[in-house]
């Protein structure tokens, strides 16, 4: 701070010059403390100059009501909300979340740099704080088949940007653990900085492997046990809750019944449907559902606020403290933790206020090159064996390999597999550089009856991934995306009932969230009534069966993955 401003705000501080702006008669939580004040908030050029008795040139009286420092989401795709970047963080902010960790790697699979680049660029001037991790694992592993390839050396251009904390979820722990060169060369471009972890069920020795490769984070707790194994490791653990993957309830619950500590963790969305932050909110949902589960609300508030900022080095965020940003959100009382408004910066955040969308580069509208598909390529034939059926699971994005008889039937003297009420067919379709590679597989949990359903969305390599009961209904799904350069569908019946265009990149749609709300809303439900259980997302959750890095079994453009063995399956079929 220069002298002269110091010197303006010192006056402030002191109580001898007014204010700017003043914040009167609101209980104050002190984050540091994990107390709450009854005081005054004085702020000047943006940030706080004290707490206590102030008069300002503004006051705004809070009659009592809660303030407390504006909520950090501590790890997000904003391309997994579908709109564009600048409409999802208004949104949210308008839940309280003024400050965002991005990890763009969605972006970065299908578009390289240009990806990143655009992300940085959308959320340059929104009213929120929005941070950059460096994607560490673009593609996510050796067997994925993604847009491109980002290499240390192409990240060393970001390091002096001050919105790039780090690096991002080091997806593959194995090359981590074993020492692999270029995974080690981006760890140690980024030695001094945050490193975000992606680590799901590893072994007591590979997780302490893994946090002496210098990661710092994960998110992909989904038990108490293993979030604290991971805390133990001096890992800080991101509580998850978003549209797929609901974690909170399983780690809170033991953090409540142990009384354990909660200093080593924070709350994360990861993923959160843009319709669903409109329904529910945002952080300020984990917070109330912790708070539900029996967690004191200053825990909660402080896994929402100092923790996050604490963990990212974010020393101007976080608290109500003289020198600290003026981001706040103010609650009603402390029982219903209800937002009634949210200031960035000392701003006030107009609720949906008509916002002006930057413009997308056309190159990142023509991302979906497909060669090579057919309906006959679907055909999956019955060898009489057991086959390899990924077993979906309800609130989760893990997966289990279950080896079981399936149906089959048989056409021209040939056995095929034939989806029943029990047993349906999984695809994904190579996607960026029109390779033809098609991998088909069969899922179990999923439900669908009578159609299919298609996404570009698929983690995390986004090439076409599609479920269906008929192969007919399939092959209309994929050739709609084609033609919309992707996107969701539904097909019911041998006609498209619905489809929500994603025309950046095939993961965003920038037409409003007016518009993906109304999309979303028609077809989720349509989506549940052809079969598909409440506990899936039919999207979010469908997007996730690629993602080869998560546990226990995976359909990708190269066929059937085991992931728990790195073992790749040509097909289902063969054990």
């Amino acid at each position: 701070m220069e002298l002269e401003v110091y010197r303006k705000h010192s006056q402030m501080a002191r109580g001898l010059a007014k204010a700017e702006k003043v914040f009167k008669n609101g209980t104050v939580f002190i984050s540091n403390t994990g107390e709450f004040v009854k005081g005054d908030v004085a702020v000047s050029d943006g940030i706080v100059i004290g707490v206590g008795n102030y008069s300002g040139l503004e006051e705004i009286d809070l009659d009592g009501k809660i303030i407390c420092p504006g909520f950090i989401d501590s790890h997000l795709h904003l391309e997994s909300t579908l709109v564009t970047p600048g409409e999802l963080v208004r949104q949210a902010a308008q839940c309280g979340t003024t400050t965002f960790i991005v990890d763009p790697h969605e972006s970065a699979n299908v578009s390289g740099t240009d990806g990143i680049d655009y992300i940085l660029d959308q959320t340059e001037d929104v009213p929120a704080n929005v941070y950059v991790m460096m994607p560490s694992c673009v593609p996510a592993t050796h067997i994925d088949d993604n847009g491109c390839t980002l290499s240390a050396g192409k990240m060393k251009a970001y390091l002096d940007n001050p919105r790039i904390l780090g690096l991002g979820e080091v997806m593959d722990a194995p090359s981590v653990i074993n020492g692999n060169i270029s995974m080690h060369e981006k760890l140690n471009l980024f030695r001094n900085k945050v490193k975000d972890g992606h680590a799901p069920f590893l072994g007591a020795g590979d997780l302490a492997a893994y946090a002496l490769g210098g990661i710092n984070t994960d998110h992909e707790c989904v038990d108490y046990e293993y979030a604290m194994a991971e805390a133990r490791n001096g890992m800080q653990v991101l509580i998850r809750e978003g549209s797929a993957a609901r974690n909170l309830d399983a780690i809170v619950k033991g953090i409540v019944e142990h009384h354990t500590d909660t200093s080593a963790f924070c709350f994360c969305t990861d993923d959160k449907h843009i319709e669903e932050i409109r329904r529910e909110g945002h952080i300020n949902y984990n917070v109330k559902r912790a708070v539900s589960l029996g967690l004191p609300v200053e825990k909660a508030l402080q896994m929402a606020t100092i923790q996050p900022a604490r963990c990212y080095g974010l020393t101007h965020l976080g608290m109500i403290a003289p020198g600290r940003q003026a981001d706040f959100v103010i609650f009603d009382n402390l029982m219903d933790l209800n937002v009634v408004d949210v200031y960035h910066a000392g701003k006030k955040i107009i609720r949906d206020e008509k916002i002006e969308l930057k413009p997308c580069p056309p190159a990142l509208k023509n991302t979906v090159h497909v060669s090579g598909f057919s309906e006959e390529r679907l055909k999956l034939k019955h060898p009489g064996t057991k086959a390899h059926v990924i077993q979906m699971l309800e609130h989760q994005i893990v997966t289990k390999d279950v080896v079981e008889e399936v149906p089959w039937k048989e056409t021209d003297g040939k056995r095929y597999f034939a989806s029943d009420e029990n047993y349906q067919k999984i695809a994904v379709i190579e996607r960026h550089k029109n390779t033809g590679k098609m991998g088909v597989g069969i899922v179990k949990g999923y439900g669908i009856r009578n159609g299919a359903i298609a996404s570009s969305v698929s983690h995390d390599s986004h090439n076409i991934i599609v479920v269906g009961d008929n192969d007919q209904d399939m092959v209309l799904a994929v050739k709609e995306l084609i033609h919309t350069q992707g996107g969701y569908t539904l097909v019911n019946n041998g006609k498209i009932y619905g489809t929500l265009p994603l025309q950046v990149m095939g993961l965003m749609s920038d037409a409003g969230y007016e518009n993906v709300n109304a999309a979303l809303s028609r077809m989720i439900p349509k989506a549940h009534e052809m079969g598909i259980p409440e506990g899936f997302d039919p999207f979010i959750t469908l997007s996730f069966m690629a993602l080869p890095v998560i546990p226990e079994i995976r359909v990708t453009p190269r066929g059937i993955y085991l992931t728990s063995q790195d073992r790749m399956l040509a097909n289902p079929f063969h054990n």
